[in-house]
């Protein structure tokens, strides 16, 4: 956007504000039931209240009657209670000032001022005001909500669950700590019922600086001193920590009010706004319902028409329709799987210095499939902890394995492996423990947990159900490192399925003429050996992928990629001997050739390589493509070193690189045929040697491959470009094929003997090499057209099923190991520093697994049994916060003592119980949530709402929030018309300020910018480069996928607006906007505010007031103005983006309408979801 149109948006913006804004409130007088009675309730009523075995001094400030004696209306300096409540005497005021409950400056400030203002008394309490009156007073301290937090928060991290670093022996988190006596320090921490003999209540209010506790920290608050007071004082009950006992499903409150409750959720939660004395607002408009529901489940606004349909729809059920709707579309599990990918820290890169890529794609397709099919959610957690361990495992359930690889891997040079493998191990315990448990596992790594009663012992214990993958600790950096399999699509598989039946029906008519085949062939051999003038070359069969072909009949040139390459004899002249196929080079440990730059290969390509050597020496180079480096050889190469048979890629020498040798040398001084073969999976097990058309046993050296392979080096034939030993000896025929030979295939290019020799000899004296050369030769040149067209139907088959597997997706996943990998307790959760060996288990906290065999799938089920406390509550708790803005428990990534205790704890239980009883059915639960009267609740906000409930965690309306950071870029592109909707599939590269990855990235990393479709899909699938993720998402708080997230931030700033503005999503998006507005058919001034209204709904789902209307066309008119005035700076506008723009439209009227439409895409009503 233009600079000089930023200051006019931005005033344009404001007045748009303040004219949807304005109310015209004013303040409210104080009144003593309103503003008063709430301060004397939580200081004043347990001495002074309606509890006549506790009042004091006959003394009710919960009546009108105390007016008469202890205020006078317009003088709080001669009103009794005043003086009181402000005294300075600290024997004098009131409370006493050994309760630490006097009141604070702010609530004394209220009391004058509500005296001055005439003393009210206010609306009469009602029944339950009343009811709530005397409960206060009657105050009970319940433990779990009210101490254990105040401990937790100040004393458990010296005196928890932490036995190394305990003080004193003072345990403050179990009953038992609390008993006993303390020597010198004095009696025991609490006596119930008598707090000023407690230890505990003695040093928190102790008035020496060196003995009150806790020490180094800010002094316990005068509430907190009270609630433990009052703890003691009633006789200290202990209580477990609430999220560790088993929920039961709690009996669903009766209603006060009848009409309000759609579902049993609604009971619970007037249930506590009654004790609050506080209503539920009233149901939103259906204009604000619509577009709440449909952005919450599906990321999308509704379009005008389903707007326009709902608000017409007059049927009682209209809002549930819409509902089944939602929850029936595909975009429901793209809505999902964003909260699901942010908890699984998915990103498209591994993180840490090279953030090379990687492709986890299938597996997000399986999070929205999941959702979009109702998978029950103890599936999904089954098959993405343990899929691949079940009986006969899918492929689906192996994909969906790839959670738990979800982690960053390191690639860097130096590593050590095996610290890192501890390190994804305890990756995978600190992201399922918080996903699935709500608990922080992660404290008791080097220690016991400060606050939990989580030992180290249990963290490793826990750990070892995910130290035994089949990993290695240095993952690859530029693509997918083991173990991953191939995900094909579900259109591949259909492919797959259609080619293996096609190359079935190919083997089986080809089977169906073999005797036909061999009586041919039979006759053919028949007519080479009368005919003792033919040489039949069948050599030619095997020139498929044959990219480098040296055949050293007195000639050095070579062949690559099927055109004629000249080449160089260095450090000498050329040499020919008696070859094993005509003639052959010699070299003497100094020349060697120069074969050019032909195609390269690289650690992720598949190839061959092949030639006859006839070595004098135990060491030199065949040939090879690599030079010396810093760190020792880089490239690729083909060797004999002691004898035997080596094949190199390596970037550094000894850690970063693959090899594999034989373990038999070669003999020398005679003829042999070497094949190496490698597959591209960047591992030894994916080599293979052959000597003499006979595969060896091979030892892998190198394991360890990271960066790219160089591909600038040329080809040397008898040589290297580093310090390894020239070749000493004869070399011929050297061959490169671009794909891995089958053993039949290598046994053909063993064989020297030609077809006409091969023919002379009996069938049952041929080698399998000889056979197989014979057999092809006839195939190909001699056989007749019908056996030809089957032999070709049959290798046509084979190369495009070998073609489509070859296009197949990856995906990294969970492999056991066998044997088991053992773990250990680690000292200080060093790596090098294990202490005694632990095996798979879970915290003692928690019910214990069953008996048997302890592993991944096990534990996965143990986690979804209904024995467990946690998951069930853990689930449900997120879920509501996706519609509320925040759980039931405010902390919903940590259910331990440092967590918030639940707002509502038995409509939590009553969620969590249903839920399970339900078949962990997700979409019903939303249901649930959604076509609540709570959820459906307006949310305006009254200055009582504000005063008792400013978080609205009591429910008392809807919750307003500021979309998502994907949401709000789906929006545009949704409203605008350029979003694509298209389901699933690979990362794509939308908008991103150019050069935003140069300094962070190592050569050969670029960002690719999408086009076309891809560039306008939803933000789900967005390239994610974890050191440098995409900067829009990031300026509206989405996770840099770095670590798992299950509890989302939301900022307001500066920079949210200026991207907005000028980014050029939204410039193009909102010229997009301007140009639907248009293609309606009417241009004309009387269109101006029809155009408007129309782009104002699409963006909204409301229509303008008509001051905001009235601001809106002005708006226009000047834009209109100047672009006319102005059509240069009109056409670079409506030019920004890579959408084809409307050219049938005016430049200037195209302008005006995009900075009005940028304008409405701005407002807070558009980014908000009400």
């Amino acid at each position: 956007m233009e600079k000089r149109n930023f200051s006019k948006a931005l005033l344009i913006i404001a007045s748009l504000l303040i004219a949807m804004n304005s109310n015209g409130q004013t303040t409210d007088t104080l009144t003593y039931t309103k503003d008063i009675l709430p301060i004397f309730t939580s200081t004043c009523l347990d001495c002074h209240g309606p509890d006549e075995t506790r009042r004091m001094l006959n003394l009710r400030l919960d009546t009108q009657d105390f007016l008469r004696s202890h205020v006078v209306p317009g003088d709080p300096d001669s009103s009794l209670i005043f003086q009181r409540v402000s005294e300075d005497d600290m024997i004098r005021i009131m409370p006493p000032s050994s309760s630490g409950r006097a009141l604070s400056e702010e609530q004394v400030k209220k009391v004058r001022e509500w005296i001055e203002e005439g003393a009210e008394w206010g609306e009469p309490l009602n029944a339950v005001q009343q009811a709530n009156l005397v409960q206060a007073a009657q105050r009970q301290v319940v433990f779990a909500r009210e101490v254990r937090p105040i401990l937790s928060r100040n004393c458990f991290q010296c005196h928890g669950p932490d036995n190394q670093n305990r003080q004193m022996g003072l345990r403050l988190d179990t009953p038992e700590g609390y008993g006993g006596d303390r020597g010198h320090f004095g009696g025991p921490a609490v006596i119930p019922g008598n707090p000023e003999g407690s230890l505990l209540f003695q040093r928190i209010t102790s008035e020496a600086a060196e003995e009150r506790m806790p020490r180094d920290r800010e002094a316990l608050s005068a509430d907190e001193i009270e609630t433990i007071r009052l703890w003691i004082d009633q006789g200290a009950q202990w209580e477990s920590h609430w999220a560790f006992i088993p929920p039961e499903k709690p009996k669903i409150p009766s209603a006060s009010n009848r009409d309000w409750p759609r579902n049993s959720i609604d009971n619970f939660i007037l249930e506590r706004l009654d004790k609050e004395g506080i209503k539920p607002s009233e149901e939103t408009d259906k204009a604000t319902l619509i577009r709440r529901v449909t952005l919450d489940l599906t990321g999308l606004p509704p379009t005008l028409e389903e707007v326009d349909a709902f608000l017409a729809d007059d049927d009682p059920k209209a809002y549930e329709k819409v509902v089944d709707r939602l929850l029936q579309s595909p975009r429901f599990g793209e809505r999902m799987a964003v909260e699901w990918l942010d908890a699984s820290r998915y990103a498209d890169t591994n993180g840490y210095q090279t953030d090379g890529e990687r492709s986890m794609w299938r597996w997000r397709d399986w999070i929205i499939n999941a959702y979009n099919s109702n998978m029950p959610f103890d599936q999904f957690t089954v098959e993405q902890l343990a899929g691949d361990m079940l009986p006969n495992a899918t492929l689906d359930q192996r994909i969906a394995t790839a959670f738990n690889r979800n982690h960053s891997l390191s690639a860097e040079g130096g590593i050590v492996p095996e610290e890192f493998l501890v390190e994804y191990a305890v990756d995978r315990v600190a992201t399922t423990s918080t996903v699935w448990l709500g608990l922080t596992m992660a404290c008791a790594r080097c220690h016991d947990h400060k606050f939990d009663p989580l030992q180290q012992k249990e963290f490793y214990e826990f750990s070892a159900f995910f130290n035994n993958i089949n990993e290695r600790g240095k993952g690859f950096k530029y693509v997918n490192s083991p173990p991953f399999i191939m995900a094909p699509t579900i259109d591949q598989q259909a492919q797959l399925e259609e080619m293996t039946q096609r190359l079935e029906a190919a083997n089986l008519a080809f089977e169906e003429i073999k005797s036909d085949i061999n009586r041919e062939q039979e006759a053919w051999e028949d007519s080479l050996i009368r005919s003792a003038d033919v040489d039949a070359d069948v050599d030619w069969n095997l020139k498929q992928g044959l990219v480098v072909h040296h055949a050293l009949d007195g000639d050095i040139s070579g062949v690559h990629a099927g055109q004629v390459a000249e080449a160089s004899l260095e450090n000498g002249l050329p040499h020919f001997v008696k070859g094993r196929i005509g003639s052959a080079a010699n070299f003497d440990g100094d020349r060697y050739i120069n074969a050019g730059n032909p195609q390269s290969l690289g650690y992720e390509d598949e190839f061959s390589l092949s030639a006859w050597i006839y070595s004098t020496s135990d060491n030199g180079v065949v040939f090879s493509r690599a030079n010396e480096g810093d760190q020792g050889e880089v490239g690729w190469g083909l060797y004999i070193e002691d004898g035997k048979v080596r094949l190199n890629l390596s970037t550094r020498v000894l850690d970063d690189g693959v090899a594999a040798e034989t373990v038999e040398p070669i003999q020398l001084n005679r003829w042999h045929h070497v094949m190496a073969t490698y597959d591209g999976s960047k591992t030894p097990g994916g080599m293979r040697v052959y000597i003499d058309g006979v595969s060896q046993e091979l030892e892998g050296l190198l394991d360890l491959v990271g960066n790219r392979l160089p591909r600038r080096y040329p080809l040397l034939i008898g040589a290297s470009g580093s310090s390894k030993p020239n070749f000493h000896g004869n070399i011929d025929d050297v061959r490169i094929y671009d794909r891995v030979l089958s053993p039949e295939e290598v046994a053909v290019v063993a064989t020297a003997s030609t077809v006409s020799d091969i023919a002379g000899i009996e069938k049952f004296e041929r080698t399998e090499g000889q056979s197989e050369k014979i057999r092809l030769s006839f195939l190909n040149q001699y056989a007749s057209t019908r056996v030809r067209g089957a032999y070709n139907k049959l290798k046509e088959a084979e190369w495009e099923l070998k073609e489509l597997r070859e296009s197949f997706p990856t995906v990294m996943v969970m492999e056991e190991m066998t044997p088991r990998r053992s773990t250990y307790r680690l000292n200080r959760g060093v790596y090098d520093s294990p202490a005694e060996e632990v095996f798979a288990g879970t915290p003692s906290i928690l019910p214990p697994m069953p008996e048997g065999e302890k592993n991944r799938l096990t534990f996965a089920k143990w986690l979804v049994s209904a024995d467990n406390p946690l998951m069930s509550r853990v689930t449900v708790n997120r879920f509501w916060q996706m519609y509320f803005g925040t759980g039931l428990v405010k902390t919903s990534d940590n259910f331990g003592s440092q967590g918030e205790f639940p707002s509502h704890p038995r409509l939590l239980d009553w969620l969590a119980t249903d839920f399970v009883e339900s078949g962990w059915d997700v979409k019903n639960l939303q249901r649930q949530i959604v076509t609540s009267a709570t959820y459906r609740q307006s949310s305006a906000v009254t200055p009582v709402m504000i005063e008792r409930d400013p978080e609205n965690r009591l429910l008392s309306r809807a919750t307003r929030m500021r979309m998502p950071a994907q949401m709000i870029r789906d929006q545009a592109l949704a409203v605008s018309g350029l979003l694509t909707e298209r389901l699933g599939g690979p990362s794509v590269g939308p908008y991103q300020p150019e050069g935003l990855w140069d300094d962070i990235v190592e050569r050969g990393q670029e960002y690719r910018l999408s086009s076309g479709e891809d560039l306008y899909r939803r933000s789900l699938y967005t390239f994610w480069k974890r050191t440098r993720p995409a900067p829009a998402m990031i300026t509206f708080d989405s996770s840099t996928r770095e670590t798992h997230i299950v509890a989302p931030t939301r900022t307001n700033t500066p920079l949210q607006a200026l991207n907005l503005m000028n980014d050029v999503t939204y410039v193009e998006a909102a010229r997009a906007l301007g140009e639907r507005a248009l293609q309606r058919g009417a241009v004309d001034n009387s269109a101006v505010k029809q155009n408007i209204t129309y782009m104002y709904r699409l963006a909204s789902s409301r229509t303008p007031s008509d001051d905001v209307q009235l601001i809106l066309v002005s708006a226009y008119e000047n834009y209109l103005a100047e672009y006319q005035a102005d059509r240069a700076a009109a056409l670079l506008l409506v030019s920004e983006g890579q959408s084809a723009r409307d050219q049938t439209l005016d430049i200037a009227q195209l302008a005006a309408y995009q900075m009005v439409a940028s304008l409405i895409l701005n407002l807070d009503g558009t980014i908000t979801r009400d």
